[in-house]
């Protein structure tokens, strides 16, 4: 079905593996028309309650975008795009598409993230990386600068730390980026598929209910004040409440048995 991807689930599980190692799993037009495919169809399938997105191979998760694409459009003098057409760009259909997944997301880095391959990782909700693994927005160093990917790392990380990585584009490691908040968990490339399916089971677990509607609350209250965003969740914990996920949560707290959620 798909040219530049993988896609299978099993265990309620979806995984999705950029599939093109040759070029350093580089995201190109299509990649990112089939992995917005990829998340709509794990978002619609309620057999999905997590999704794993990785790069195949081991030397990269994800290279960013094609340099060499964005050298010809420079040399064909392509005219600098509007708003519109912004808007319809890959990229940007990408990177905001993360907000409403309706499902958790793990990355898992068993490869280097780099310029907008950084960008991808970060805006999943978790990301657990083999701890030889290293990060880096190196845009600056060709003149540019990491413009889309900012708004992305910047909600991770705090602006010193930030301002490090935009003005020397330096690499650094797995560990330090679990420091800066760009990294959930750093571990032993020989325990990075265990503990990455080992957290995925632990979340699938869960209420895929509470999950959607507590991860759209989560995106909803962002940069709104405190009045607004406590006015929200409280009402999102009503209805919560009233579901039989919740009924079903409770009920098995106190038979001390494991709960059977159904996502209803």
């Amino acid at each position: 079905m798909y040219e530049t991807i993988l896609y299978s689930v099993d265990e309620r599980i979806a995984r999705i593996t950029l599939n093109r190692p040759d070029a350093r799993n580089a995201l190109s037009d299509r990649m990112t028309d089939e992995l917005l495919d990829a998340f709509e169809r794990a978002k619609a399938d309620d057999g999905v309650r997590v999704i794993v997105l990785t790069g195949a191979g081991d030397r990269a998760f994800c290279a960013g975008a094609d340099l060499g694409g964005l050298g010809q459009a420079q040399a064909d003098g392509r005219p600098v795009a509007d708003a519109s057409a912004i808007r319809e760009s890959a990229p940007f259909r990408l990177f905001t598409a993360f907000p409403r997944l309706g499902k958790p997301i793990i990355a898992r880095l068993a490869g280097h993230a780099v310029a907008g391959g950084l960008g991808l990782a970060a805006a999943c909700d978790l990301v657990v990386a083999a701890d030889d693994v290293k990060l880096a927005t190196p845009e600056v160093n060709v003149g540019l600068w990491p413009m889309m990917i900012m708004a992305i790392i910047n909600r991770n990380v705090a602006p010193k730390h930030a301002f490090k990585l935009y003005y020397t584009g330096a690499r650094i490691t797995a560990a330090e980026g679990r420091e800066i908040g760009l990294v959930t968990e750093a571990v032993p490339r020989a325990d990075l598929d265990a503990r990455v399916d080992e957290l995925a089971r632990v979340i699938a677990s869960k209420s895929p209910l509470g999950l959607r509607r507590g991860r759209d609350a989560f995106f909803a209250i962002e940069g709104r004040p405190l009045e607004e965003q406590v006015e929200h969740l409280l009402g999102e914990l009503v209805h919560l409440a009233a579901t039989d996920d919740a009924k079903e949560g409770i009920t098995a707290f106190l038979e001390n048995r494991p709960p059977d959620f159904q996502g209803r």
